[in-house]
C-alpha cells in the first residue's frame, strides 16, 4: 500500500501549504474533510494525521471537531494551531482565549526536546498567528517549548505519538519549520520517503 499522510482541512488557508512541504519531504500526502472517520484513514493506510490550522475558536459551542477514535487508532498525530487546541481540548487540557491574539514573527524556547525538536537546538524563529491558547496540556502531555505570551508553544506525549504545536511549520517565516516536520515524518512517523511528484505523475 502507498505511504500516505492525512492532512485533515479545518478551513485553514494553510492546509494546501501543509501538503505541499509534505511532499516537499518527499512524503505523499492528501487533504481530507476535518470530519473523516477513524475507519476512512484506517481504510486508507494513513502513516500520520496532521491536523491543520483554521479559523474558528475550539471555544465557540460550535466548532469544527474530529472523530475522537483517531487518538486511540495507533497513528502518529501533529495538531497545527487550531490543530493543537483542539487535542487539548478533547484530550482534556485547558485552554484560555487570547487576549487580542500573537502575530508575527517570535522565538520559541525549547525546555524538553523530546524526538520532536531533535537536533535544533533551544532557541528556534517561528511564525504565530492565533488568538486562543493552551494553558495547561492534556493528561500525559508535556509542555516541548514556550514563549514569553505563550505558555505552551509546543506539547507532545512520545508515547502515543501525539504531538502539537501553536506556530505555523508550514510557512517560510519559520525557517527551520521543514526540520520540525521530518521529525515529525521520519523519527517519530516511520515514514521512509521517497515521494517524488515525476513519479506520482507517472
Amino acid at each position: 500500500m502507498r505511504e500516505v499522510v492525512a492532512v485533515l482541512d479545518f478551513g485553514s488557508q494553510y492546509a494546501q501549504l501543509i501538503a505541499r512541504r509534505i511532499r516537499e519531504c518527499g512524503v505523499y500526502c492528501e487533504i481530507l474533510p476535518h470530519d473523516s472517520s477513524k475507519a476512512d484513514l484506517m481504510k486508507m493506510g494513513a502513516k500520520a494525521i496532521v491536523l491543520s490550522g483554521g479559523p474558528s475558536s475550539v471555544m465557540d459551542e460550535k466548532h469544527p471537531g474530529m472523530d475522537s477514535d483517531l487518538l486511540t487508532a495507533g497513528i502518529p498525530i501533529l495538531g497545527i494551531c487550531y490543530g493543537m487546541q483542539l487535542l487539548s481540548k478533547v484530550l482534556g487540557g485547558t485552554l484560555e482565549r487570547g487576549r487580542g491574539g500573537e502575530y508575527g514573527p517570535a522565538y520559541i524556547d525549547v525546555i524538553e526536546e523530546d524526538e520532536f525538536f531533535s537536533h535544533l537546538g533551544h532557541k528556534i524563529d517561528v511564525w504565530m498567528s492565533h488568538g486562543d491558547h493552551v494553558v495547561q496540556v492534556p493528561e500525559g502531555f508535556r509542555t516541548l517549548a514556550v514563549t514569553d505570551s505563550c505558555p505552551v508553544a509546543a506539547m507532545g506525549d512520545a508515547g502515543r505519538k501525539i504531538y502539537g504545536v501553536q506556530f505555523h511549520p508550514e510557512v517560510v517565516h519559520t525557517p527551520r519549520g521543514k526540520e520540525i516536520l521530518k521529525n515529525f515524518l521520519f523519527t517519530i512517523s516511520g515514514c521512509s520517503g521517497g515521494w517524488t511528484m515525476a513519479g506520482f505523475i507517472e
